[in-house]
Order: structure tokens, then sequence, then C-alpha cells
């Protein structure tokens, strides 16, 4: 069974993980305890040999051989090999775990689109999810020695429930040499299709929504074959295991302790036990034994998947989904925050202190700036704010004391009069009129605040852009004439671009 210690270490305090260190089911204790004493053993027989068994001649002899082990063995690149070998197996463990087939999102969805509250509603919707729990449990005992103990044959399968003699039998007649683990996917679409063209799916877009949470699923079926048909290559394996195993049997030799009386270099002091040769063997062969056991996550290891547990889990709960909560809805109330404007959820006190800390506004919600550092500044270098650039401009135009005087009415006309576009301007601005035989147009500009007897002789009027276009009228008119607005023209170079600083001028 897979070893939970989440919440041992939920939070990080002193010595919470030196808790850890005390558990022996999962434990590497556990997994690394027979290799730890067959390398210590052999390790204490090799330096009593040495200690007592060898001649003076012998020793020598086995001296240089310890220098030469110990020198070499570094070349053995033992922490590259087996670091991208690890890897590579967490990752491989991991995936193969998020490729077990959950029928969760499936029976969700028959619930929803397969209606009938009948025997024969409640046999579709029970039937489907049968089909998919039965097509689980034959990809899971293909992969998983635990499952298959539990299933030896396929007449466990029918007793345990997951399939009737008559389905056992056209599955046994479908002549195919190859894992037959879809057969009851295919039996899901077409009964699935059949209650399509029943009305028990109402429409062929639930139809189309059931099928593709059904290929979600044998997808995942699909991969846990795939995961157990390709290995990771024998040869990486391999690689690894040689390298690790020969060399501590290099170190076994290298790292014993020499007379010290003989001055070799390194070798100045004589123990018996080697200890930091046993926490490197620990470490290395450690990590090898954590890829071996999670290499194959489907067998009977501490730390294995629990394949029979979810097949338990997912038959139960699809059953229940589909069969006792179909159209089982609450009566309806309204909820406790009916007429709050706020609605919060009320704490404990032991989780009170929350209330106290302020909401999470953004990384930057706190920072102050000065005055001056938050006026808009101009894009053409000029000094000053922006909002002052536009009539600083125009005050530098006109003459001291005219800013509001008849020169600042008069640049105000002829900018309208250069703005004869749209009906709302010529109506306020200019009005063209044309002389009813058409042979001519007349345009009249005013300004109200120009008539209060100030008014200077003007320059001539400009003419409108395009003559008057003649449409067809009433049989009392035969032609009227109505004004056609031109383009816009240019406006004069020596007055500012935006639009509105003649309302400024002219109050």
């Amino acid at each position: 069974m897979t070893v939970t210690y989440t919440a041992r270490v939920a939070n990080a305090r002193f010595g919470g993980f030196s808790q850890l260190l005390l558990l022996w089911r999962g434990s590497i204790y556990k997994l690394l305890w027979r290799e730890l004493l067959c390398f210590l053993g052999l390790y204490m027989a090799l330096s009593a040999a040495y200690r007592f068994v060898l001649a003076e001649e012998q020793k020598r002899y086995f001296e240089k051989l310890v220098i030469y082990c110990d020198q070499y063995a570094s070349l053995i690149p033992v922490s590259f090999v087996l670091g991208f070998y690890v890897t590579l197996v967490v990752h491989r463990w991991w995936n193969q775990y998020l490729c077990m087939p959950l029928p969760d999102a499936l029976m969700c969805v028959v619930a929803g689109t397969v209606h009938g509250r009948d025997d024969r509603g409640r046999l579709y919707r029970r039937t489907l999810m049968r089909y998919a729990g039965l097509s689980a449990v034959l990809i899971l005992r293909s992969v998983s020695t635990a499952v298959f103990k539990r299933f030896p044959t396929i007449d466990h399968v029918v007793e345990a429930g997951f399939m009737t003699r008559e389905e056992r039998k056209k599955f046994e007649n479908l002549n195919s040499s190859y894992n037959k683990y879809w057969v009851p996917c295919v039996w899901f679409s077409n009964l699935a299709a059949q209650a399509r063209r029943e009305g028990r799916i109402r429409d062929n877009s639930a139809l189309k929504l059931l099928l593709e949470e059904l290929n979600v699923f044998r997808g995942k079926c699909g991969m846990l074959f795939h995961y157990d048909w390709i290995s990771i290559p024998l040869v990486y394996t391999q690689v690894v295991t040689i390298a690790v195993y020969s060399y501590f049997l290099a170190c076994l030799i290298g790292r014993q302790f020499l007379d010290p009386v003989q001055g070799y270099k390194d070798h100045s002091l004589d123990l018996c036990f080697p200890i930091f040769t046993l926490l490197q063997f620990f470490f290395y062969v450690g990590w090898l034994k954590v890829a071996e056991q999670l290499i194959n996550p489907f067998g009977e290891d501490d730390d294995d998947f629990e394949t029979n547990f979810l097949i338990d889990r997912n038959f139960q709960v699809s059953m229940l989904a589909v069969d006792e909560m179909y159209d089982d809805l609450a009566v309806l109330e309204k909820d406790l925050y009916w007429d709050a404007t706020e609605a919060r959820a009320p704490y404990t006190a032991a989780t009170a202190f929350l209330l106290q800390q302020p909401s999470f506004q953004g990384s930057t919600f706190d920072i102050t700036l000065a005055k001056e550092d938050m006026q808009f500044q101009r894009l053409d270098g000029a000094d000053g704010p922006l909002g002052e650039a536009q009539g600083d401009f125009l005050q530098r135009l006109l003459p001291a004391g005219a800013g509001g005087g008849l020169l600042g009415r008069r640049l105000s006309l002829l900018r309208r009069k250069n703005s004869c576009v749209s009906e709302a301007s010529t109506v306020a601005s200019c009005a063209c009129t044309g002389v009813p035989d058409g042979s001519a147009t007349e345009c009249s500009c005013g300004d109200p605040l120009l008539d209060t007897g100030l008014r200077e002789p003007e320059p001539e009027p400009p003419v409108c852009p395009e003559p008057l276009a003649p449409i067809p009228g009433p049989a009392a008119e035969p032609f009227t004439t109505v004004p056609i607005p031109g383009p816009r023209g240019p406006a004069p170079p020596w007055l500012p671009s935006p639009i509105g600083e003649e309302e400024e001028n002219l109050a």
C-alpha cells in the first residue's frame, strides 16, 4: 500500500523532516539494509585478511592494489549516469499514474445525457459504466501483478460482476490474438448509439460529448498498455547498474585503511570502520534502489500504485453517480448570504487571526510617488506639464493683452470657416444656400460675437467646396437644391492642432 506522509510535513518546523527518518515502512532502510550488510561484511573480511592473514610481502602487494583502485575508481561517472537515469524513471512513474483510467468525468456525462427514470434508462446508464469498469479491469490485470492475482482468469471477472456470461461468449468468440481490453469500449459506443436511436440521448451533441469522454478514458487505458510494453531501454538500465556496482566493487579494495608506518600518501590514519564510504554507498545504491522500485509501479512494493483499491473505488462511485444520484436534487433554497452585500464565510477561533490580514492588492499597491513625479510630461521636449502646453503656445502667437480681444475672436472665426464639414458646424458657422435658378451659390458665415457693433470689414468669405447637386423633388418643385459637404481642408499652420482652444479664448 502506498505510504503517505503528507500530513506530517504540512508545516515546516524544526525537526519536522527528522521524524520521517524513524519510519520503517516504505523507507530506504527497508529497501537497502541487505545490500548495505553485504558490502560492510565484504569490506570487514578484506580488512581482517590484510591485517591478520597476509604475509609482509603479500601486504606490500595488497597496499599497491589499494592505491591503484582508489586512484582510478573516480573515473567511473556514477553521479552523471545515475542522476539522469533516476530523473527519467521518476518522470515516467508520475506519468503512469496520470494515465490511470478514472471514470469520474465519464460518469458525470452519462448521468447528464442518458435520460430515463424507468428500468430501461437505469439499465442503460449502469451498463455503460460497467463496460467502462470492465475495460479498466482488463487492462489493469494485464499490467499489474496485484490485479492479476485478484482476477487470474476471465471466469473471475465474470464472477465478480464486471461481465455477463453472454458478454463472455462474445468476448472469447472475437478472433484476435492481441489484447482485447478495447472491446468493452466498442460495446459502450454501440450501446450509446442505440440509446440515441431510442431517444434516451436527446441530441447528437450529447452523444458526441459522451463519446469524447469515452475516448479519453480509452486513451488512458491504451497508454497504460504502452507503458507496460515500451520499457526504458535495457542498455540504459544495464549501464547504470554496472556503473554503480563496479564503482563500489573498486571501493571494497580502494577504501581500505593501510598501515600508517609505510608512509603512504593520505593513509596516515588507521581505522577499522569506513564511515564515509558507507555513507557514499548508502546514497548511490539507495538512489539506484529507488529507481528499481519506481520503474514499474504496478507491482506489490510499498510505494506501488494501489490498483485494486482504485478498481473498487471507481466501480462503486460510478454506479452511485449514474443510478442512486441520477436526477437526485435537493430542494432549492436561498443561501445564507442571500441578502448580504458582501458574502464572507465565518472563521473559527483557530483561524480568526486571518481576518486581521489585509487582502492582497498587487505588488505595486503600496508604492508612493512625489506630486511632481506624477505630472504628465510633453513628448516634444518642451518644459512644463502637459496641460499647460497648448494654452502657452496660443498666448505666444497673440500680442499682449489681445488674448481675449478682437484678434482672438477672429482667429476662432477663421478656424470655423475652414471647418465647414459637419451639418452641426455648417448650421452654427457657415450656411450655404442656392439661388433658385441654380446658377450660383451664396455662402454667408456669421458669428454672434461679432454682431455687437464692433464688427470690422472682414476678408472675402470662403467659397463652399462643392456646388449644390440637383435632385428630383415633388411635382410642384421639379428640382430642389441641398448642400453637399466637401472634404475638410487643412487647418492654417498658425493655429494649434487640438480643437477646443477657441472656446477658451472666447470665454
